[in-house]
């Protein structure tokens, strides 16, 4: 914690900055998604958990630590309380998972102009997230803290189907709407965001080890947490959940006001399309002024 905090130095004002721009933006991104239409085949649905790339890229300009708790917070505020879908003390598990996702992501990123390790720490970051959700759920099952038998009689089951989900929400998540955007939008980001903060981008290069961030300490953290997360889901599934609160917000999209998930959707597609036309274009463009030098 001494070395990041050393490399990405920032005053209070600036950390309450970084922390209110990660609730707000990857908040109403939630609120988006939360209204997508999503599809299921048996007890496996596809759908967009959320946009990955924005707490990604984000933890990879600034202080990861302010980002990952500013992302969760807005989460809570946006997608629960505001949508009406506010779990109590079972939001202590997202809160805990999702946190610990981005930090540890934002850590693996020393260049945030380097690839490999924007890639990197893309896939890991949504893969600790969707891992130690996976285990979670597999663990209420096993315990017996909530039945579920994706095969009648047979409750391993639970492993093979929260395998599957795993690597559903690494393929579209993961990738589709975490590694691709952050590879994109990073560079092109970096020295952008941070003047209009107030501060400085942080170094392209810096000559710091992996190891230096991901210390034993944070491991044990990491443990510990994941502990914390799983007894905090044990107990609001076993009907102590406390300060459970939902509307009915979302139920009215999914029936009379359908129009809105699918106008969401059609939006979403055009600004990925417009996406890569611009980067073909622009790879275009380089080529050809490439040849011209030549």
């Amino acid at each position: 914690m001494k070395s990041i905090n050393q490399e990405r130095k920032l005053t209070q004002s600036q950390k309450m900055m970084v922390f209110v721009l990660s609730m707000s933006l990857f908040g109403l991104s939630k609120m988006i998604t939360e209204i997508l239409p999503s599809n299921e085949v048996g007890p496996i649905e596809f759908s967009i958990s959320y946009f990955a790339f924005i707490p990604l890229i984000l933890a990879a300009l600034f202080h990861p630590l302010y980002v990952a708790l500013g992302a969760s917070v807005g989460n809570i505020v946006f997608a629960g309380l505001l949508m009406g879908d506010f779990g109590g003390i079972g939001e202590i598990e997202g809160f805990i998972e999702f946190t610990l996702a981005i930090y540890v992501a934002g850590l693996l990123v020393r260049n945030p102009l380097n690839k490999m390790q924007l890639a990197v720490a893309a896939l890991v970051g949504v893969g600790i997230d969707q891992l130690l959700s996976t285990i979670v759920d597999i663990g209420k099952v096993w315990f017996g803290v909530e039945g579920f038998d994706a095969v009648p009689g047979l409750p391993e089951s639970i492993v093979v189907l929260e395998g599957v989900s795993f690597l559903n929400e690494m393929i579209i998540t993961g990738v589709l709407f975490g590694l691709i955007p952050t590879l994109l939008l990073t560079p092109k980001l970096y020295g952008k965001i941070e003047p209009l903060l107030g501060m400085n981008p942080r170094k392209a290069k810096v000559q710091v080890s992996v190891g230096a961030y991901i210390t034993p300490g944070l491991i044990f953290s990491i443990v510990v947490l994941t502990f914390v997360a799983m007894i905090a889901e044990f107990i609001a599934e076993m009907d102590m959940n406390l300060a459970f609160w939902s509307g009915d917000f979302i139920a009215q999209f999914a029936d009379d006001q359908k129009w809105i998930g699918y106008s969401a959707w059609a939006i979403l597609a055009v600004g990925i399309i417009y996406v890569i036309f611009k980067f073909v274009k622009k790879n275009k463009n380089n080529k050809m002024d490439l040849d011209e030098a030549a």
